[in-house]
């Protein structure tokens, strides 16, 4: 006993002093501790006044609510936190309150003043997390707080922010739908933004609130379209639904002219040459009605608007997301040309190599693809044979592809492939294979007897399923020829000895009934045998017993009476009331007595009437009629909240309602001068960002407004990235404003200077080219003074800010001339300063318009190239002038950008520009010559890089370290980028001995090739190897300026690294370059017409990187 009792004291103890140590922890599954101790741990740490406890109590708190654990007991410790200072605690304890606050509304009420206050946090993570718990409140008291906190999160700095409000929307309009009108002015402010980070969020709660309103879409159309690539993923989904089932209310079909011609002549097609009748529409067949009227209508024009859609979806299909695959590819199903539509198949093919889930989506909507478009997917046939491995239900729908497929071309590959999966151990796929067989030979009529005596061959086969299913097949294609097959009935009467499967006896039983006079012998015999088992067999060969019987006995009477009475008298007391009743219809109809009416008379009529063969159809066959990637679609049902794809319209509606982006593809300049004054009030302070007390926006906002000065759609999805720099982000945006005014304030002064010399008159122009090859030959002199000059005016041109922005405010009238004189000149485009001289020469280039340049030009040098690099330049011109004028590209002034702000940088400040030139250290290395200005009153010392942060694949070599820079002086250095062939920022920090500042490098797409010599014969022979989704067609009218050769070599070589193709002629130009890092080729030809009218072909390997050359080039062309 004492023993016993000792043990038990022991594990008492244990339990009591070792327990919290193991019950308790998350990881361990909290078996043994009793509940009411339980988390009583956790209570006292989240208790305590230590915050290191705290949060470590709610990392273990979150983690239990991971692993599906319920921890709502915990839910008092938990909301006193709520208030907490720590900013790692406050953001777990929102999540927790995000999970539970549904279920403890009470208790989450209380708190609700600190959730007011958190919306009102700097950190733009705690304001978000604030509403996001206030949205999960479901109680209709707090409706009204939750509506005014959606409506100042939608005016919110941070994207992040904005994106919370978006999702808070639904969970508002699910609590309290009275709010709705409310709630669309919200989404119609939030549609507006310009953020990658809140379109998709934006546009779902604009379809779970109001998908009814296409009127909020129309100005924000082309803007989703173009930002459509930089969303993330899910957006990328939502978006794509939303606009295919904007595209079928706004534009026309692209294929009716096509229906209405396939209508017209669909007679002498061939029965499968064609798509056939399977594929003629129920909407093609109401129009038939109204072809003569269609027949008049003018040719079809696809609305700009409609080709941007499909235009700027189209790289996608290459997404990683398969869900964003299926979108693109149920968007060009529904709305694009059928010339068009191809280029979705490679990508779906794709597809198929993912999960077996993925797999089994994608493979449905193949289904209902190939019925409709057949030739699409018959280049990918072997992509849809099946492997051993694969799942009953994918075998199944590959088996349906197949079938959908089949020609008279490609059948005797395809039934090779049936043959071998007969062999296979599934039976399910085994019976789909035959019934696959079966449909192959009712559409296509060649192989009809070839098919049929494979499946006899297959009623010898063991396996008692595979010969059921074939019975049941060759019944249906015995129908449509009976009489030629008569030997092949005999067989099948044979066979009922052996089949047992109920459904292939019946078959057996109703062809013999069916064709009896084809085999009078062996039909009465069948009769007598199954009249013996008729008590043990199943119903519904029972009833095709009943069915022979009355049959034999109206074509045989003599032979089959008493066979037949004796069925009849067995079917009577039958256990099953169908086949009672059948008996009783039967014996009436076919064994007059004086009762029976007059229908007697007609039995044979009624039973042995020719009967139409059954139509083997694909069950995909109406499937289209529900949106493509839905559920609906899926299930083959009406999913609940589905929205119907609208009909397209007969006249397309005013395409004018979707002009107002039209103002925003101008470059801001006329906006300009009220953000001007803004920013000279901020830059009147000694450093905008003290207020903040910290060193961080700063650093951020350089980095963030490089990026932003080139792609807009980055700064919201980067802003929002970690949640420790979560105040840098919510300044960024300031910021980026501020900087790229200071980058149009640039752009406004040199066109001022830039329109002077255009006014003067040709005598001058003459003279003032005489002077600038006297220039050229001066230019290395110059060199050094130039450099100062720029210094001088940078620092005059701070000063003289204030008088610059009155001048700025003039009328939008004035704006719009200058900006048109100054389009004239491309090489006027470089943000950067340049001296007076070199202004004079780039006005002066432009003269080559009027008279063209006897000899190749010496490239115009940057005023921040060394003068080695000058040397070696000039070199480099006079050496080329050996080849043709033709070969060489015309270079323009080099494009430069700011790195480092001289604010941002406390006096230092930092451009880079890409030169152009091969990087000597690594030929996969894009060059950037980088120039520092030291304009504070110290010297700065140890210029270097650190922490360099990249994309996978990309490579940086650091330039060497500048270990003095005096004040007032200007260093050059150079590096090299890999950017893999991407346009990914390269992010680092540049430090110098007493900061570090967090800057970024994202180049153009055409600074990311090296120009390559091509012949006319050579570039010829590489486009026709790029043809196909490697090439990309755009129809522009070029500007008024760049309407001669000159002028569009000069402005595409501008925009994109590449060197001039000869041609043979004069309506054309190309050009061709190599990808840096991979050395993909890429061929750009500008064909010009008359009136201005041109079209650009880009044909590129990559093609994201095709696509976005074009816009680049149209964009230089075209201002």
């Amino acid at each position: 006993m004492s023993a016993s009792s000792a043990f038990n004291d022991e594990k008492g103890g244990s339990s009591s002093v070792g327990e919290p140590e193991y019950g308790h922890d998350p990881a361990s599954g909290g078996i043994f501790s009793s509940d009411y101790k339980r988390h009583d741990d956790l209570k006292e740490m989240l208790d305590s006044n230590k915050d290191s406890l705290k949060l470590e109590a709610m990392k273990r708190i979150v983690a239990m609510i991971a692993r599906g654990k319920n921890a709502s007991d915990l839910f008092p410790a938990v909301v006193k936190n709520v208030a907490c200072k720590n900013i790692e605690v406050k953001k777990l304890v929102y999540v927790y309150l995000v999970r539970y606050a549904e279920e403890q509304q009470d208790l989450a009420l209380l708190s609700i003043s600190t959730f007011q206050r958190g919306l009102k946090d700097p950190n733009q993570l705690i304001r978000a997390s604030a509403l996001r718990v206030l949205s999960s409140i479901r109680v209709t008291i707090i409706v009204p707080i939750m509506m005014l906190a959606i409506k100042e999160a939608a005016s919110d700095m941070s994207p992040y922010v904005r994106k919370t409000a978006a999702h808070a929307i639904p969970k508002l309009y699910s609590l309290d739908p009275e709010q709705k009108d409310q709630l669309i002015e919200v989404i119609e402010k939030l549609l507006a933004d310009k953020t990658t980070l809140v379109a998709g969020s934006v546009v779902m709660a604009f379809e779970e609130v109001c998908p009814e309103r296409i009127d909020l879409i129309h100005k924000n159309y082309r803007k989703l379209c173009n930002l459509l690539i930089d969303v993330e993923e899910w957006g990328q989904v939502v978006i794509i639904n939303m606009l295919t089932r904007y595209a079928r209310t706004q534009f026309l079909n692209p294929n009716i002219n096509e229906s209405l011609l396939e209508e017209g002549g669909g007679v002498d097609k061939t029965f499968y040459g064609s798509d056939g009748d399977e594929d003629e529409d129920d909407e093609e067949k109401e129009k038939k009605a109204e072809a003569p009227a269609m027949a008049k209508r003018k040719p079809y024009v696809m609305d700009p608007d409609h080709r941007l859609l499909l235009r700027n979806t189209k790289p996608l299909l290459q997404s990683r997301n398969a869900a964003v695959v299926m979108a693109v590819a149920q968007l060009y199903f529904h709305l694009a040309p059928k010339a068009e539509v191809g280029v979705i198949a490679k990508a779906l093919v794709r597809l198929l190599r993912s999960h077996s889930e993925v797999q089994y989506v994608v493979l449905q909507n193949v289904a209902t693809m190939t019925i409709k478009r057949r030739g699409m997917f018959e280049p990918y046939l072997k992509s849809f044979y099946i492997r051993s491995t694969d799942p009953t239900q994918i075998k199944v729908l590959k088996l349906e592809v197949l079938t959908n497929l089949a020609n008279e071309t490609n059948i005797s590959t395809i039934l090779r492939e049936f043959q071998t999966y007969i062999k296979s151990m599934d039976k399910d796929f085994v019976a789909a294979t035959i019934q696959a067989i079966g449909r192959c030979a009712t559409n296509i009529g060649e192989v009809r007897d070839t098919c049929l005596n494979g499946l006899v061959q297959l009623l010898s086969n063991r396996d008692e399923l595979v010969v059921a299913e074939s019975v049941v097949v060759i019944k249906k294609l015995l129908q449509m020829q009976p009489e030629k097959h008569s030997d092949i009935i005999k067989h099948m009467a044979k066979l009922t000895d052996n089949i047992q499967v109920p459904m292939a006896r019946a078959s057996i039983l109703w062809l013999i009934g069916e064709y009896c006079e084809h085999v009078p012998k062996i039909a009465p015999d069948v009769l007598r045998k199954m009249a013996k088992s008729f008590t043990n067999e199943e119903d519904i060969v029972k009833l095709q017993i009943i069915n022979l019987a009355a049959k034999l006995y109206l074509t045989n009477s003599k032979q089959t009476k008493l066979l037949t009475q004796y069925v009849l008298n067995l079917a009577k007391y039958d256990q099953n009331y169908d086949i009672r009743d059948r008996a009783r219809f039967i014996r009436q109809l076919i064994v007059p007595t004086e009762k029976s009416g007059a229908l007697s008379k007609y039995a044979k009529k009624l039973f042995l009437a020719l009967k139409p063969a059954p139509v083997l159809e694909s069950p995909f066959k109406d499937r289209d009629h529900f949106q493509l990637g839905s559920l609906s679609h899926l299930l083959n049902a009406k999913a609940g909240g589905y929205q119907e794809l609208p009909d397209w319209p007969e006249a397309a509606p005013d395409p004018s309602v979707r002009n107002v982006e039209v103002k925003e593809s101008v470059p801001e300049w006329t906006k300009c001068s009220s953000r001007e004054k803004r920013k000279e009030k901020k830059v009147e302070k000694p450093f905008y960002s003290d207020s903040e007390g910290e060193s961080g926006p700063t650093e951020s906002a350089d980095s963030e407004s490089d990026s932003a000065s080139r792609s807009e759609s980055v700064s919201g999805s980067e802003e929002s990235g970690s949640a420790s720099e979560s105040e840098e982000s919510e300044e960024g945006s300031e910021s980026e404003e501020e900087e790229e005014d200071e980058e149009e304030k640039d752009k406004k002064k040199k066109k001022k200077e830039i329109k002077k010399p255009v006014q003067e008159s040709e005598s001058e122009q003459s003279s003032e080219e005489e002077e600038e090859r006297k220039h050229e030959r001066k230019s290395k002199q110059r060199k050094s003074d130039s450099e100062s000059e720029s210094d001088e005016e940078e620092e005059s041109e701070s000063e003289s800010s204030q008088s610059e922005s009155e001048e700025d405010s003039e009328s939008e009238a004035e704006v719009k001339k200058k900006k048109k004189a100054a389009e004239s000149k491309p090489p006027s485009k470089p943000v950067k300063k340049e001296n007076k001289k070199e202004k004079k020469e780039m006005s002066l280039l432009d003269l080559d318009d009027f008279e063209p340049a006897p000899s190749p030009q010496v490239t115009p040098v940057n005023t921040f190239l060394s003068n080695s690099l000058v040397t070696d330049l000039e070199g480099l011109s006079l050496s080329d002038a050996v080849l043709s004028p033709a070969t060489i590209a015309p270079s323009s002034a080099l494009k430069s950008y700011e790195l480092l702000h001289r604010i941002t940088g406390e006096g230092l400040s930092v451009e880079y520009c890409f030169s152009r030139q091969p990087f000597s250290p690594d030929a996969n290395m894009v060059a950037v010559q980088m120039q520092f200005t030291n304009n504070a009153t110290s010297d700065t010392k140890n210029l270097h890089m650190e922490d360099v942060k990249l994309q996978s694949g990309m490579r940086v070599k650091d330039f060497s370290e500048i270990e003095l820079l005096p004040a007032g002086e200007t260093a050059t250095a150079v590096m090299g980028i890999d950017f893999c062939d991407s346009t990914q920022a390269a992010n680092f920090q540049l430090c110098t001995h007493t900061r570090k500042f967090f800057v970024s490098i994202q180049p153009p797409v055409g600074e990311l090739m090296r120009p390559v010599f091509l012949t006319e014969n050579e570039f010829k022979k590489e486009q026709g190897q790029l043809m196909g989704m490697n090439e990309i067609t755009e129809k522009l009218t070029l500007d008024v300026k760049c309407r001669n050769e000159h002028a569009i070599v000069q402005r595409v070589t501008a925009a994109a690294n590449l060197s001039r193709v000869p041609c043979g002629s004069d309506k054309e130009c190309r050009f061709a370059g190599r990808t840096v890092t991979s050395g993909s080729l890429v061929l750009v030809t500008v064909a010009t017409k008359e009136e201005g009218a041109a079209q650009l072909t880009v044909n590129c390997e990559k093609m994201v990187i095709g696509t976005m050359l074009v816009k680049d080039i149209l964009l230089a062309l075209t201002q």
